[in-house]
């Protein structure tokens, strides 16, 4: 009789484990529609957040249509028809060695080993003309992959935010990349010299009124200089011609407007 109530018991736990088991593989599956479409609310918010539009979850997608998103080959710098913005995959994008480019030792300054031949940017136009550019920017921290968005003046040059939608670094030391605080010290900094040669970094310590081409300085985060160095050389990557150097030159080129 005992063994017999043992094997019950065992039996019952197996049965439950299992039943268990489906369920959470059924939520899983139904959850990760909408777990994916957050996941999408959050870049786009993090796009408008660059350019300093901070808007409540249902007003992020009518926020997010008045701007242009455009597909660049990286190593032309130049729009391309290769994928519709919105069918746009990194990971997919990635995966091809024919969309993607391995970077050098030498070149790969943001410890990101390959990128995609193939990145979306983000133009805004106010009254026709272009006003700003967003593009994805990310890099090693010291412990994680940092991803985030830059947003540029109409000069190609001049910061006008930047924003982090994710990371693994450590909470009150490289995570403050987040902070407001933080992020407020980046509007008005420059990305390149008169030479055109890129001069943004970001510092160990504080910049103040007597630091030279303190225009090109950002303050580094106490206690994170792993973090704040990932975040220098992130930028600096994605700005060189590896990255979206290119396409700005093209740009300066250009005229660009858009029917009101």
């Amino acid at each position: 009789m005992p063994s017999d109530s043992t094997g019950k018991t065992i039996g019952v736990a197996l049965l439950v484990t299992i039943v268990s088991s489906i369920l959470v593989s059924m939520a899983v599956v139904i959850l990760r529609p909408m777990q994916e479409k957050n996941i999408e609310l959050d870049k786009k918010r993090n796009v408008l957040l660059a350019i300093g539009k901070d808007v409540e979850t249902k007003n992020i997608e009518s926020e997010f249509s008045k701007i242009t998103a455009v597909v660049v080959d990286l190593t032309k710098g130049t729009p391309s028809d290769y994928i519709a913005p919105e069918k746009y995959n990194l990971k997919n994008i990635l995966k091809s060695p024919e969309t993607s480019i391995v970077l050098s030792k030498e070149d790969d300054i943001a410890g990101i080993h390959v990128i995609p031949r193939y990145q979306l940017a983000y133009l805004v136009f106010k009254e026709g003309k272009l006003e700003n550019i967003i593009i994805p920017v990310y890099g090693k921290g010291l412990w994680s992959t940092i991803y985030g968005f830059l947003a540029l003046e109409n000069d190609f040059n001049t910061v006008k935010g930047l924003t982090f939608y994710e990371h693994g670094e450590t909470p009150g030391l490289g995570g403050e990349i987040e902070n407001p605080q933080w992020k407020a010290i980046w509007p008005g900094k420059k990305i390149y010299g008169d030479e055109n040669e890129i001069k943004i970094e970001v510092i160990k310590g504080s910049v103040d009124s007597r630091t030279v081409d303190r225009e090109y300085k950002v303050d580094g985060i106490s206690g994170a200089t792993l973090t704040s160095r990932g975040v220098s050389q992130l930028i600096r990557f994605w700005a060189s011609d590896n990255g979206f150097g290119k396409y700005f030159k093209n740009l300066k080129g250009e005229s660009l407007s858009r029917a009101k």
